[in-house]
């Protein structure tokens, strides 16, 4: 047997609620080409409160959520020869895709009908072991404490490929609305591969505000403010609708908004309303969502993140704490990523 949390049901997720149960379950057992892994660390993204919520596809209940995972392989499946015992891998929102249809074969296996998300249709990491297939589980560079390779996996690589999309070049300014755990990471990312660009920064707290520019922001402002320089490329990160319409509004002739968020909430979804063409579209404006990762976004990114030497900023919970981290989450303005530590 094995202690993780469950999640038998979605719904709103009240200050210091607790929408996940603490429980012993049976301990999984790997498959043919599968691994089993003692899970050391798993961040706590804004996903899970998507999840829990129901703002994605509903998984089948109960689930073990949990898709930023760091673990140690501790057990092999027939014919599953990639990693030996002991090696600390990491596993991301991308569970498995089927591998044979047209989007896996053109590398969009994010978009494959088939696509299994960790956490969601498989059992994720807020658990003390946890079972992948072989081939979705990643060799962790030695650079990374477990806290600081959890977000990496997700926000990280999530950001990664929508830095991608946007294509930059350097010179190009970028603006960022909001500022949490994926935000961050891709600042860092931004300013170390297009040094001549500046980035500009779009948040609500001060807090938020204040760490942008210490970690090399050119500019940090209210969402709504008029900033300093025009964006070519804009990446949303916050799950409202009121931003697209401010970023649209600011974004330059001939450029990019990327959405990054799986989901959107409905809380404002009457803003839309006031989508106006010639305002917010026209003069060959772009608006590009993102969808899931593929395994390369999350290879490329963890080898691309040790060599610029990218630290994310964590918070660290107690791995029975899993409850008050989402809490924090939905309802606090706090820096950087939360992660959940199995030994603190």
């Amino acid at each position: 047997m094995m202690q993780a949390y469950l999640l038998n049901a979605s719904g709103p997720i009240p200050e210091n609620g607790t929408p996940l149960i603490f429980s012993k379950v049976h301990k999984p057992i790997p498959g043919a080409g599968e691994i089993l892994l003692r899970v050391l660390a798993c961040g706590v993204c804004h996903t899970e409160l998507d999840e829990i919520e129901g703002r994605t596809a509903p998984p089948t209940y109960p689930i073990i959520p949990g898709h930023q995972v760091v673990g140690v392989v501790c057990r092999s499946g027939d014919n599953a020869d990639r990693f030996n015992n002991g090696e600390r891998v990491g596993v991301a929102w991308i569970y498995s895709s089927c591998g044979v249809c047209d989007c896996c074969l053109r590398g969009l296996e994010n978009l494959c009908k088939k696509f299994r998300a960790t956490g969601r249709d498989e059992n994720g990491g807020y658990a003390e072991y946890m079972v992948v297939p072989q081939d979705f589980a990643y060799r962790i560079p030695e650079s990374f404490t477990d806290s600081e390779a959890a977000p990496l996996l997700c926000g990280g690589a999530i950001g990664y490929r929508s830095l991608k999309l946007c294509n930059m070049i350097d010179g190009d300014t970028l603006a960022l609305t909001g500022f949490g755990a994926s935000a961050h990471i891709v600042l860092q990312l931004a300013v170390a591969l297009y040094p001549k660009s500046r980035v500009l920064v779009f948040a609500r707290s001060e807090a938020q505000r204040s760490f942008a520019k210490n970690i090399g922001a050119y500019w940090a402002g209210n969402i709504g403010e008029l900033p300093p320089l025009v964006p070519q490329s804009i990446i949303d990160t916050t799950p409202a609708w009121s931003p697209i319409l401010e970023s649209l509004k600011i974004l330059a002739p001939g450029g990019r908004l990327v959405i990054n968020a799986i989901r959107k909430e409905d809380r404002d979804l009457f803003m839309l309303q006031k989508l106006d063409y010639t305002r917010h579209l026209w003069l060959e404006k772009e608006v590009k969502s993102v969808a899931n990762i593929t395994r390369d976004d999350v290879s490329e990114f963890l080898l691309l993140a040790d060599k610029l030497k990218i630290r994310p900023t964590v918070t660290e919970y107690s791995f029975t704490s899993a409850n008050s981290a989402l809490s924090d989450l939905k309802y606090t303005k706090s820096t950087g990523a939360k992660v959940l530590v199995m030994n603190r």
